[in-house]
């Protein structure tokens, strides 16, 4: 009887399947905390050689076992070098993919670099662990964070496995190939393994194998290691898989590895098989190092406490100007700035040092993390100085980040070069608080301002052209204008297609429409005189204000008057502010309505073909702007309404996905235009309504001069100095004037929501009048009442502001809508008039009268009310201060942006979103001097 072999068998296949089973188990404690979750694998094939095909077919199979989601990415032989490494990265930016192997040989008709495709893939991604990347920290011994090759991982653990003492072990790797050789024996190496490594120039090579305690072979060459080369009981781990001849078999052939097995067995104490030894192994061990990166992923989608870096504010008794604070200031970089809190390279399309734009895909990593608590700073009817809104948001956001320790995200508007060069002079906040860089910050930014101007002239060109088109054209000449043979085809766009559905035309066939169909297909008819659509640009220039268009002799006499308005004013940029999605901006834009036709029907840009257009010159805008504070903290700047005939807030996408990157316990700061009664009901009513987000808190920015004036202060203009009674103590005006921040109050808490008064303080300001607002914002229900001094102070000056901020938020929020959007019209104008105003009724002019019935005929009764109002006032008239009763509110003309999803009834006389007048010397031009050299 023969004598049993002295060596244990490890056999890869049992150990494979354990791992397996191991790694199912991690894949569906992932999907129980992330239920859209998947791991991700990417195998990229080039050719269709059969021999990967199995190889791929295997790791598919393995993949889907575990509960990864394996893509088998074929490209043909012909595609060049570039072509396949723009295909690999576009995988490397792809969020769904979290390893990708790139199958070799490369089956190419074409000269193909492999190690340069193979360095392209992410490191994050080599699951295969063979980029250079990848190898340069194995050879460093940075076993953690990097992924190991998938052979040697594999025999490693069959090692681990045959419970052979790695640590001081003599061990041998013949074969120094850089899939195997290499990086088993540095894998050995940093296990502390004395390792010797053999190849064909090795002198005395069985001699050499005889020392072996741990024998790895990988050469290639079957049957090459002889029994009588391998130390008693030493461990073999054989890689080799050959092919040789057998006539015994079947296909004439059999699979034997690099050992003479045989042989080996009778003299090793464990020896792994050929075929299922490493062959298993390797596999289990790409699907092990896939999970491990989706793990890794999965944990960026746990937002934890940020690493970040806070910058020193250098305090000067003596505040300088805001634009010698901000150029004393030395930012992070912008990448470096998205890195601590939590942004992938991926995520973030830098422009230039200090800025970035920020990808939308956040919000689908992150789906699964809860919101931080949302915070709106909001303020009391102002002077026309304004009270410091912008300032406090600043100076919250840096207490609650670099004093509390806080993940905290500020949220503003992008600021209009109008104002920049008027008597405003920018928006970036003021003294310590800041965001910088500040002139960045108010000039151009990113160019989403550019990007609206640019889409709304397009629609203004685009209406003017097709009545021109109209007028001049017959029906047939009209629609081959609209629907030219292509080669011979006509075809209708998806654009038209959506027309033809609006008109009830279900031929849709350009061939097969009767003359009727395409008389009502081709003309809009557009009536001249109920045009609402204006140019826009984003300067001050008076003698805009009205212009005659069509004066050239090619335009054939069609003359119009019309005007510009200031490019913030336009629809888009509300459009851009309201918007959930890029598909939802795409509709949005569609829903334009621009002008009526002769029968009374709305004309929307879809119905010009300029949709599709608009969103195009949009698709980069929609991108949420990173920057950040005088003290380190992230700010997104991102889109810039109007807050009268706009709602006057920052973008409903900014606030998503700030409140994603913060994280359950973080807080994010956004800021309402002009006082409560404005832009934080237009907050609440329209933002929150469009957002779906639930606000936690609202902070009410008030200051000394601002309640004197409502006490009865003398009139403040801007650019002349202060009266004395704004500089001198005066309990009086400052309680007279108190009735304007109790109703701002009121109108806070009647949302349901805690209401944090911040008294902005000034160097003129006693402390008796500041302890006295104190007091009365307490006594009037608000949560807290807290002093601040954050513009002289930055962040320091407004802790107690901040703790105050954080107490508020954590309390219960009772939020709710102040109306329902089924009212009529004229109910939901009533109940803010009277609700948040205090006025006793509202008196609606017969044209707005008119323009309501023409609304709620159309279909748009159940819009949110966008109230166009002076900011000066809680009436419609600037001169009235403090909390007038007893007066009524004009609604003298009512207009609709349909897009944006609101209508906007004109209160008083002003003319809303024309062009600003620009004054004799522009307040910006101070501090732009100090950046222009001389």
């Amino acid at each position: 009887m023969a004598e049993d072999p002295q060596a244990r068998v490890l056999s890869g296949k049992e150990v494979a399947q354990d791992v397996r089973n191991e790694l199912k188990k991690e894949v569906e404690d992932l999907k129980k905390e992330f239920p859209d979750f998947a791991p991700g694998l990417a195998i990229v094939q080039v050719g269709g050689r059969e021999d990967s095909n199995v190889y791929i077919r295997m790791k598919v199979r393995a993949a889907e076992e575990i509960g990864i989601k394996a893509q088998h990415i074929k490209f043909p032989r012909t595609i060049t070098q570039t072509q396949l490494v723009h295909e690999v990265k576009k995988l490397n930016n792809d969020p769904t993919i979290h390893g990708m192997i790139v199958q070799m040989p490369l089956d190419s008709d074409t000269e193909i670099d492999s190690d340069l495709v193979l360095d392209t893939i992410s490191p994050d991604k080599d699951v295969d662990g063979l980029t250079t990347v990848s190898a340069g920290r194995l050879s460093h011994g940075m076993l953690d964070g990097g992924f190991m090759p998938c052979t040697p991982n594999g025999c490693m653990e069959l090692i681990r496995r045959s419970g052979a003492k790695i640590q001081g072990a003599t061990s041998v790797v013949l074969g120094r190939s850089k899939i195997v050789g290499t990086p088993m024996a540095e894998l050995l190496k940093w296990h502390h393994a004395t390792v010797t490594t053999c190849h064909s120039r090795t002198a005395d090579l069985p001699g050499v194998v005889r020392t072996a305690d741990i024998l790895v072979v990988g050469i290639g060459r079957p049957e090459f290691v002889k029994g009588s080369w391998i130390k008693p009981g030493a461990v073999v781990i054989d890689c080799g898989i050959n092919s040789i001849p057998d006539a015994t078999k079947k296909s004439g052939s059999r699979l034997v590895g690099d050992v003479a097995y045989n042989e080996a067995v009778k003299v090793a104490s464990v020896i792994t098989p050929v075929p299922g030894g490493v062959g298993p192994m390797t596999v289990a061990m790409l699907m092990n190092n896939t999970v491990i990166s989706a793990q890794k992923a999965a944990s960026q989608m746990r937002v934890s406490k940020w690493n970040i870096k806070y910058l020193p504010l250098e305090l000067l008794d003596k505040v300088p100007s805001d634009i010698e604070i901000a150029r004393a200031q030395t930012p992070k970089d912008v990448a470096e700035l998205a890195a601590e809190i939590g942004l992938h390279d991926s995520e973030v399309d830098l422009f230039g040092k200090k800025k970035a734009k920020v990808s939308l895909s956040v919000l689908q990593r992150l789906g699964n993390q809860k919101n931080g608590k949302y915070v709106v700073v909001a303020g009391m009817t102002p002077t026309p100085l304004g009270e410091g809104k912008s300032t406090t948001t600043i100076g919250l956001t840096q207490a609650l980040g670099s004093h509390l320790k806080k993940n905290v995200f500020a949220c503003v508007r992008q600021p209009s070069q109008g104002p920049t060069f008027g008597i405003k002079g920018g928006a970036a906040g003021g003294g310590y608080s800041q965001v910088i860089p500040m002139d960045e910050f108010n000039l151009h930014l990113t160019g989403d301002i550019h990007a609206i101007t640019a889409a709304n002239n397009l629609l203004a060109a685009q209406i003017d052209a097709r009545m021109f088109h109209e007028a001049t054209q017959s029906d047939q000449a009209l629609y081959s204008r609209l629907v030219p043979r292509i080669k011979g085809v006509r075809q209708f766009s998806q654009i038209q297609l959506n027309r033809l559905e609006k008109l009830g035309i279900v031929e849709t066939d350009p061939d097969k429409l009767t003359d009727e169909e395409i008389t009502k297909f081709v003309r809009l008819n557009i009536d001249p005189s109920t045009i609402t659509w204006q140019r826009v640009l984003d300067t001050n220039d008076r003698f805009l204000r009205k212009i005659t268009v069509g004066q050239s002799p090619t335009e054939k006499n069609h003359t119009r008057e019309c005007q510009f308005d200031i490019t913030v004013a336009s629809e888009i940029m509300a459009v851009l502010a309201l918007t959930t999605s890029l598909a939802d901006m795409r509709e949005r834009l569609g829903r334009m309505v621009v002008a009526s036709d002769t029968s009374g029907n709305p004309v929307t840009a879809e119905d010009l073909g300029a949709s599709g257009a608009l969103t195009v010159l949009m698709k980069d805008a929609i991108q949420p702007n990173l920057m950040q504070t005088l003290e380190g903290t992230p700010v997104f700047v991102h889109a810039g309404p109007f807050a009268n005939i706009a709602h006057g807030n920052s973008s409903i996408l900014a606030d998503k996905i700030a409140l994603k990157l913060v994280g359950e316990e973080g807080i994010v700061v956004t800021e309402a235009g002009f006082g409560a009664d404005i832009g934080m009901e237009k907050f609440f009513n329209i933002k929150c309504r469009y957002s779906g987000l639930i606000p936690n808190a609202v902070v009410l920015v008030a200051t000394i001069r601002a309640l004197k004036m409502h006490g009865g202060g003398p009139t403040v203009t801007p650019g002349v100095p202060l009266p004395s009674p704004y500089t001198e103590e005066n309990l009086g005006l400052v309680e007279g004037g108190f009735s304007n921040l109790k109703k701002q109050i009121e109108n806070g808490r009647m949302f349901g929501v805690p209401v944090v008064v911040a008294i902005n303080a000034f160097v003129t300001d006693t402390e008796a009048e500041l302890n006295l607002v104190k007091k009365l914002s307490v006594d009037a229900g608000a949560t807290d009442a807290v002093i601040c001094n954050h513009w002289a102070k930055g962040g320091a000056g407004a802790v107690q502001l901040a703790e105050a901020v954080v107490a508020a938020a954590s309390l219960p929020s009772d939020f709710r809508f102040l109306y329902d959007l089924n009212l009529s019209v004229e109910e939901k104008i009533r109940t803010i008039a009277q609700k948040i105003y205090g006025a006793d009724d509202i008196e609606i002019q017969p044209e707005a009268q008119e323009q309501i019935n023409r609304y709620r005929k159309q279909g748009f009764n159940d819009l949110p009310v966008c109230m166009a109002k002076t900011h000066l006032s809680l009436t419609a008239d600037p001169s009235k201060k403090g909390a007038p009763t007893g007066f009524t509110i004009p609604v003298r003309d009512v207009r609709a942006s349909v897009g944006a999803g609101f209508l906007y009834p004109l209160v008083g006389t002003k003319e809303s979103g024309q062009v600003p007048r620009p004054p004799t010397l522009a307040r910006g031009l101070h501090w732009l001097r100090r950046l222009t050299p001389k």
